[in-house]
């Protein structure tokens, strides 16, 4: 049996050995990863707009389950992050509700919610982007797109995840409001697509666990999912999120991501 003073001589000799690796492997292990989030973010480029049926589903510690229909639009930018708009059709209490964000890549993002109770449009504010969208597990800045320039990256290992093989990468957040201190996510290397990420705190433990599945191909080249599973270790909720109906080329401008566009939005 390994006594307590020699674990301690381990755990010491183990420190030291991790922090007296040779600089190249650290930044071999960071350029990787920024070339693995590049490679994935190259592979759905030139969608130009889509929509989707969206079903919300919000459980709580119990088990009790609340269902949301939603309708999701977005709009691709070339030169800066994507523009999306979500709107709630039922149940009544929160029909008609509209959600609107504009992603940027060295900016914050811009976010804007209707309520038609109060028939405003109130704004997200960067230091509230943490906070829980509409109840649910997912918060407003799990509803940016994705943007290559947001995070610093590692790559820490390759590993196999629900039978493929996946690169295992690390992403840090720039933004000082973020709510997390990093994220952990398993990608498949034969698409690049997301199958799980890890969401650890302001304390660095772990928050949340996303997984994205049930992925289907469109124009012969982009991947969308049909079902995201977002779960609260701390708070035992979780939220579901079933996609259907995709539909790409529909017409869409950036007049219809605007703020007056969300009082319309039906």
């Amino acid at each position: 049996m390994i006594s307590v003073k020699h674990l301690a001589i381990f755990s010491l000799i183990t420190f030291i050995s991790v922090f007296n690796l040779p600089v190249s492997y650290a930044d071999e292990a960071v350029e990787k990863g920024l070339a693995i989030a590049k490679a994935a973010k190259a592979r759905d480029e030139g969608w130009g707009d889509n929509t989707a049926q969206l079903t919300m589903t919000l459980r709580n510690k119990a088990g009790k389950e609340t269902t949301r229909q939603m309708r999701v639009k977005s709009l691709e930018q070339t030169e800066d992050g994507d523009m999306s708009m979500t709107i709630f059709d039922n149940p009544r209490d929160v029909a008609g509700t509209a959600f609107l964000s504009h992603t940027h890549v060295n900016t914050p993002d811009d976010q804007w919610l209707y309520l038609p109770a109060l028939k405003r449009v109130k704004r997200i504010a960067s230091k509230n982007k943490s906070g829980p969208f509409m109840g649910s597990e997912f918060a407003y800045e799990d509803l940016s797109s994705f943007e290559v320039e947001k995070y610093t990256y590692r790559w820490l290992r390759d590993e196999v995840y629900d039978g493929q093989d996946c690169y295992v990468l690390e992403s840090v957040p720039v933004d000082k409001y973020s709510g997390y201190t990093r994220q952990v996510a398993w990608i498949d290397k034969a698409e690049y697509r997301s199958l799980k990420i890890e969401f650890y705190d302001k304390r660095k433990t772990l928050l949340k666990t996303l997984t994205i599945g049930d992925y289907q191909q469109f124009l012969g080249k982009y991947w969308r999912p049909g079902l995201q599973q977002m779960v609260n270790h701390k708070t035992g909720k979780s939220t579901d999120i079933v996609m259907s109906d995709y539909q790409f080329g529909t017409g869409l401008s950036k007049n219809d991501f605007t703020e007056n566009s969300l009082k319309r939005a039906r």
